[in-house]
């Protein structure tokens, strides 16, 4: 079997893109295949986690799944592997035509961005001519409320031959405004010369809340693996602000109302932006939705022992 060569080092992680345009009745028969891929994934060396965008009508007319793995090495282990080709196989009469496969070395964005993936085919020997029209491109959107930056790579020889770029915006209303702008209408007009083709897809790279699964959207956790993570996660980090702010606001004379306000915006932001994220990797194994009988009452004992280190803790700390 051909192995492709992906550029990056074994540390710098790397992510692919597959757009899917699946035949009109197929869609559930291909949600079931994606949740196969995603499981056999799980079992491959360095995945880290994907994440699948059904189509949106009007906006995105294809399947959009973005894996991410710890190095370049081991994502050219699955693409290369003989699991993934069964599945493809499986999946190929349920698709209009072979999935679209772009990889990126690097992790790619992280926290609440818009991400548009965009596919370029350049005329052979214009290479120079299309990186000073990205340059133009790039000054350009610069100056578009929430420009938060833009990524170009190179095609991948044996994987896919085109010119990939990454454009970032903080929002979707600012990534439209951009994407609809007469500057850029006219900068594509400019580009002609250089690029026979080019596809376009956009992606959302945010946590949909506090818990996400590799499965897509509509497969989160079963709710009670949801509320004994969050209370794991909530009780040390309340009984640690009463500790602390609350103590001090007290001696303040703050009422107890606008206290507890305070309080309760920490403790939010808190579970939010730290906690929750580190939960859900350390209990990856067990929030999946596919998780054993066995790991799920393994992992439930573990987050008892959990409550009631933390009740032992507080309860020395509290006398």
């Amino acid at each position: 079997m051909k192995r492709h060569a992906i550029p990056g080092g074994e540390g710098d992680g790397a992510t692919v893109v597959i757009s899917s345009k699946v035949r009109e009745g197929g869609e559930e028969d291909y949600r079931r295949w994606q949740r196969r891929m995603t499981e056999a994934m799980h079992g491959f060396a360095g995945f880290e986690g994907a994440d699948v965008y059904p189509p949106i009508p009007g906006e995105q007319g294809s399947w959009v799944v973005v894996c991410r793995f710890s190095s370049a090495g081991r994502l050219t282990g699955w693409l290369d592997s003989e699991v993934r080709a069964r599945l493809l196989e499986e999946v190929r009469p349920l698709l209009e035509e072979p999935s679209a496969l772009e990889v990126l070395a690097g992790r790619g964005p992280a926290g609440d961005v818009v991400t548009a993936v965009i596919s370029h085919q350049v005329r052979p020997g214009r290479e120079r001519e299309f990186a000073r029209w990205q340059e133009a491109m790039r000054k350009a959107q610069e100056r578009f409320p929430g420009f938060l930056g833009v990524e170009t790579f190179e095609p991948v020889p044996g994987i896919q031959e085109h010119w990939v770029v990454l454009l970032r915006y903080d929002s979707r209303e600012h990534l439209d405004g951009w994407m609809d702008s007469a500057e850029r209408g006219e900068l594509l007009r400019e580009g002609r010369g250089c690029v026979l083709d080019f596809d376009v897809r956009t992606v959302r790279s945010s946590f949909d809340g506090w818990f996400r699964s590799a499965d897509g959207p509509g497969q989160a956790p079963p709710d009670w693996k949801q509320a004994m993570s969050v209370l794991l996660a909530l009780y040390p980090t309340v009984m640690i602000l009463n500790l602390t702010v609350g103590r001090v606001l007290g001696a303040l004379g703050w009422p107890l109302y606008l206290a507890l306000f305070v309080g309760n915006v920490a403790s939010v932001a808190t579970l939010t932006w730290v906690l929750m994220p580190l939960v859900n990797r350390a209990l990856a194994w067990w929030l999946r939705p596919g998780a054993s009988a066995r790991a799920g009452a393994g992992g439930a004992l573990v987050l008892v022992a959990g409550y009631a280190a933390c009740v032992a803790v507080f309860g020395l700390i509290a006398r």
